[in-house]
């Protein structure tokens, strides 16, 4: 294939674990187009493109000359857009993720020129306050989101609650404790659920996101309980999260929006 069909260039990499990164993306020859924070956008290498020393063997090669096409949250904010930031997770068996895990800076990759999806903080009244609750690289839209539209010391409370394996899974850690840090209306509340692997003793909550938010913690920082009233939520990651967190919130009288009622707890099922 063509060379000039790969029309971006990774610029940055970041690697949060063996099996986590931080991609930045510029196009090459052609300007980003404006997306709404929360979209996604699609990547693609072709099958030749080598795979991460830490993935799979492939059962069976792929076409050589075929892109392989994935789509994956932006990570970055929608105001500068000198480049586009990407969240992710190894698949170990995976076709895409162990070759753009094999990525280097300056490397050629395929970035689409259209970002599509309809995950968006604006379905939120700008009066309520917002909840992101996210497993793994499901943080990746709350970034942009929060990078882009969060006012520092503004009237709404913005929360994030991440979920990961381990601490050393929690990505954008140390920006979201420095946020917490400056903003009186931010907090956030990491979880890990393996706390037995940690190096070192984990001081920080140990479960799953159905048990942070059962165990009041956050009601404590924001001095009461959210309700459906003052209050929405946003759920991105693991399927089984999302439909645990929706069962639990409706106990408790939120809603799900859908494309023909509106509602207070908002989802993007990343597969």
């Amino acid at each position: 294939m063509s060379d000039k069909e790969l029309n971006a260039v990774v610029s940055q990499r970041i690697e949060v674990s063996p099996y986590l990164i931080i991609l930045r993306v510029v196009p090459d020859g052609w300007e980003l187009p404006d997306f709404t924070p929360g979209q996604f956008a699609a990547l693609a290498l072709p099958g030749s493109a080598p795979r991460y020393r830490f993935s799979d063997p492939e059962e069976e090669a792929p076409d050589p000359d075929k892109l392989i096409k994935r789509a994956y949250s932006i990570a970055s904010s929608s105001v500068e857009r000198e480049y586009v930031e990407f969240y992710i997770t190894l698949v170990r068996s995976g076709a895409l993720t162990p070759r753009l895990f094999a990525l280097e800076i300056g490397d050629r990759l395929w970035l689409s020129r259209k970002f599509p999806g309809t995950f968006k903080l604006s379905d939120a009244p700008d009066d309520a306050d917002i909840v992101f609750a996210a497993t793994g690289t499901g943080l990746a839209p709350y970034m942009s989101m929060l990078r882009s539209d969060f006012e520092c010391g503004d009237s709404r409370r913005i929360a994030v609650l991440h979920g990961a394996s381990h601490s050393w899974d929690l990505g954008y850690r140390a920006e979201l404790i420095t946020m917490q840090r400056l903003c009186r209306n931010f907090t956030y509340i990491p979880i890990i659920s393996r706390p037995d692997d940690e190096p070192t003793s984990w001081t920080g909550q140990v479960g799953h996101m159905q048990e942070l938010w059962s165990s009041g913690e956050l009601d404590k920082v924001w001095g009461a309980r959210p309700k459906p009233s003052d209050t929405h939520i946003f759920l991105c990651g693991n399927p089984m999260m999302i439909e645990g967190m929706v069962e639990t919130l409706a106990k408790e009288g939120f809603t799900e929006q859908t494309r023909k009622e509106p509602g207070t707890v908002h989802l993007e099922r990343f597969w």
